[in-house]
């Protein structure tokens, strides 16, 4: 048989899936998709600004923990010219907690490139999205669909999970995220590209689960590769995780009465432009000595006192351990240059990382 015939034999018995998968997805979301406070209901106009906030949210974070933060977003910035007048301060503090602080740098850079260069109105293509502070390609792909119906398909870990089961994907992550993105676009139905998007997310994050999924409830388990084998929950295949070394160092705690000694960590890097207690750097190896000489000189400070235990973080590229030290200095002391006092009652106002809330609950124990 020539090539060419084999080929279009080949690719025949492919098109009916093509569109019974689809097809097969969209009739399970309209019976089963979640209600989440940023979706639009069956019917309705998505509101792009409630889908990017959404989106940068939830990068690296559960819809559980984000809920409640983007309540309180739209309730204080119902728009993204409002966000857009924001200061970056206020955007930080109400991000707290959160985590991963550079997105809510790049939420409010964002905000204000649309209010000042597009008239308050975010671009309805992928490429007119990257452009944007903080718009990478997946977030693109998911607002370009979502919120404007674009015909592409965002690859979230959700969907990478659903993808690589169905189609039993064998190379690791992240080599693989290439052809899973291939793999996914076969999923996307002619019309509906948005709810073809969720359709996959929903079916990741309450069916096709990491462990234990539930594949007899599966609108597409008759074609999952996988769960024919029984190795569902192998997948993704994923390459030997790399934990940073970890870094130590020390974290002073200064009370003034009521107040606590603070000061805002440089606006570029981690925790940037995020408010914290004094504290030495934080390197691998390094010796208590070492970072308990780091501490602010205050006017007639001579003794710290160390808490027992250490506070343990981890972020992303490496655990942290913090010894922490406590003072207390007289009512008129002034705080060290580039330092300020913050009474201890206003704390949940601050931009405190979730590091320092844990250094301060263990030092005012």
């Amino acid at each position: 048989m020539p090539l060419q015939s084999a080929r279009r034999a080949k690719s025949e018995p492919v098109q009916p899936e093509r569109l019974a998968r689809p097809l097969a997805l969209l009739q399970w979301y309209d019976r089963h998709r979640r209600r989440l406070p940023w979706r639009a209901a069956p019917g309705e106009t998505s509101d792009p600004y409630r889908v990017w906030l959404s989106e940068i949210m939830l990068q690296q974070t559960t819809v559980k923990a984000v809920g409640p933060y983007f309540e309180k977003f739209v309730a204080r910035w119902p728009d993204v010219a409002a966000l857009g007048r924001a200061s970056l301060d206020d955007v930080l503090r109400m991000w707290a907690g959160l985590g991963y602080y550079s997105r809510a740098r790049n939420l409010h850079a964002c905000a204000v490139a649309v209010t000042r260069e597009h008239d308050g109105v975010f671009p309805d293509t992928e490429e007119g999205l990257r452009a944007l502070p903080g718009i990478g390609p997946y977030t693109a792909a998911a607002i370009a669909a979502i919120a404007f119906d674009r015909r592409t398909m965002p690859v979230d870990g959700n969907i990478e999970r659903v993808v690589s089961r169905l189609f039993a994907v064998e190379e690791e992550l992240p080599q693989a995220k290439p052809l899973i993105q291939q793999l996914a676009a076969t999923l996307l139905a002619d019309t509906r590209a948005g709810d073809s998007a969720q359709a996959l997310m929903d079916l990741g994050a309450s069916i096709c689960t990491p462990k234990k999924p539930a594949c007899s409830l599966c609108p597409l388990n008759e074609d999952c590769t996988a769960r024919a084998r029984g190795t569902q929950e192998s997948f993704p295949r994923k390459a030997p995780k790399k934990s940073g070394a970890l870094r130590r160092g020390a974290a002073f705690v200064v009370t003034r009465g009521g107040e606590l000694l603070v000061r805002s960590r440089p606006d570029k890097g981690l925790l940037g432009g995020m408010t914290e207690v004094p504290g030495s750097d934080w390197l691998a190896g390094q010796e208590d000595a070492a970072a308990k000489q780091q501490a602010p000189e205050l006017k007639g400070l001579s003794r710290w006192q160390r808490k027992v235990g250490v506070v343990t973080h981890v972020f992303t590229h490496f655990p942290l351990e913090l010894v922490v030290y406590t003072a207390k200095v007289d009512a008129r002391t002034r705080a060290p240059q580039g330092m300020r006092w913050v009474p201890i009652a206003t704390l949940a106002d601050e931009a405190l990382p979730n590091v320092m809330r844990k250094v301060i609950a263990h030092a005012l124990d």
